[in-house]
């Protein structure tokens, strides 16, 4: 089922670990917002008029829209597409925006259904060296609220692996969410990325590499913890129970059509993938003018190929032999042969027709895949 993601590229706060296309200052919020009604309409037959599985609002910050932001927005998807009657509608939220105004909003007067709430730990300590805007109080007060708002369909961000995260509190952190009986959990590894605040610190030795021993210690803690709470651990860093699966974010990985519309958003139709332009000015300035602003790369067969691996590998589904076979001779004959050596150490298992990552093989799940990755010159 297609989708479309919107990309709201606005933050109140630079988190330090984070690389996504955003903006601290929030005066073209509403520029913002007419050239996102722009876009939907000038790729409005993207989809080819199949009709939207999910909307998932990301960023930045989607919960700095106000009411009036959202209702403008569904009024124009309204407007062009036909939504399913049981689609999944994401909003991204921090628990500092979710006061109970704005729960009270969100859940009475837009057809928002699912939010995912950028909680990331319940220790303050942890919260202040990401520089996150929230606390460990407004983290646990927004989940009160949005259930005893009725809300349902919830998921929780945590990250593991920081240098303020000692087993101790990694285990408090999931002990605090298995209370709350949340549906989902997206639960990532800190990771040092270049361009942000924390690459910096790190390359000048101002903060410690990541301890990679301490972060596969506390993955393995959560992979635990997790399947006796009854979750299924259905995508490296997803865990939901069953039926609570994300919708949207799933089409990414089975590598289904989605509309991306905002900064930077992407999109896949799928022979192809665009990117908007980067850059909020640019993209609002391109937008007034009624013109697109995306690069365009049409994917050869083995980039087809290597997406397929990059990311069936990462879900519980793993990899399909028919699917390999589809690609034609040469990349089944390519397949079969590099994937012996990852069978016989144990970090690939075989089910069927099915190969897909043990446990010990997440751990080392982008290094084993592209080592199984081919190059047009293979063949």
């Amino acid at each position: 089922m297609p989708g479309i993601y919107l990309h709201i590229p606005f933050c109140k706060k630079a988190c330090h670990y984070c690389n996504f296309h955003f903006s601290t200052s929030l005066r073209s919020k509403g520029a913002m917002v007419d050239a996102i009604l722009i876009e939907l309409e000038l790729r409005r037959d993207y989809l080819q008029g199949q009709a939207l599985g999910s909307i998932y609002f990301g960023g930045g910050t989607p919960s700095l829209l106000d009411l009036t932001d959202l209702e403008k927005i569904f009024n124009k998807i309204n407007s062009l597409y036909q939504l399913l009657p049981d689609a999944e509608i994401t909003l991204e939220a921090n628990p500092d925006d979710l006061t109970p105004e704005k729960i009270r909003d969100l859940k009475n007067y837009t057809p928002v259904n699912r939010l995912s709430i950028g909680i990331q730990s319940f220790a303050d300590a942890d919260l202040q060296w990401m520089n996150r805007a929230h606390t460990a109080r407004h983290a646990q007060a927004c989940l009160e609220g949005v259930f005893a708002a009725g809300f349902q369909d919830i998921t929780i961000d945590l990250i593991y692996g920081a240098p303020t995260t000692p087993d101790a509190q990694w285990a408090e952190n999931l002990n605090i969410a298995m209370q709350y009986d949340l549906p989902h959990l997206s639960c990532y590894c800190l990771t040092v990325e270049e361009g942000t605040a924390l690459g910096s610190f790190v390359r000048k030795g101002l903060q410690p590499p990541v301890d990679e021993e301490r972060a596969a210690r506390q993955f393995e803690y959560l992979v635990e913890t997790t399947a006796e709470h009854g979750y299924e651990h259905y995508e490296i860093s997803n865990f939901a129970k069953p039926g609570h699966y994300a919708r949207h974010n799933s089409s990414y990985w089975n590598n289904e059509s989605y509309l991306g519309v905002g900064p930077a958003a992407h999109s896949f139709d799928g022979i192809s993938r665009q990117w908007n332009v980067a850059n909020n000015a640019a993209y609002i300035k391109s937008m007034g003018e009624g013109k697109t602003c995306f690069e365009r790369e049409v994917l050869t067969q083995t980039q087809r190929y290597n997406e397929y691996l990059m990311t069936a590998f990462r879900t519980i589904w793993g990899v399909e032999e028919a699917k390999i076979q589809a690609f034609g001779a040469p990349y089944s004959a390519s397949f079969t042969e590099m994937v012996q050596p990852f069978l016989m150490s144990g970090t690939i298992e075989r089910l069927g027709g099915n190969y897909r990552l043990s446990r010990a093989g997440k751990l080392l799940a982008d290094r084993v895949v592209m080592e199984l990755f081919v190059s047009d010159a293979s063949f």
